[in-house]
C-alpha cells in the first residue's frame, strides 16, 4: 500500500531559436514571421536577429524571398 509515485518535472528554458521562412510572396513571408513572433512570445522570446533575401530562378523567372530569424530570451 505505500507505494507511492512521485511525478517530477523539469522544464528547461529556450535560451536560442532559430527558425527560417520562405515564400514566393514578401506579404505572407511577412505575415508568417509576424505569427511566429506573437508564438515565441510566449517561451519569453525576442527576436535578435533578422537576414533575409530574394532569389530568382533562372528558368522561371520566379521570385523566393526567404529569411532567418534569431530569437533570444528576454532579460
Amino acid at each position: 500500500m505505500g507505494g507511492e509515485q512521485v511525478l517530477e518535472f523539469k522544464l528547461d528554458r529556450i535560451e536560442d531559436k532559430i527558425e527560417f521562412f520562405e515564400s514566393d510572396n514578401l506579404r505572407k513571408l511577412e505575415k508568417s514571421i509576424d505569427e511566429q513572433i506573437e508564438n515565441n512570445k510566449v517561451l519569453l522570446l525576442s527576436v535578435h536577429a533578422v537576414n533575409h533575401q530574394v532569389l530568382i530562378d533562372p528558368i522561371s523567372g520566379r521570385r523566393v524571398y526567404s529569411a532567418v530569424v534569431h530569437f533570444k530570451a528576454k532579460k
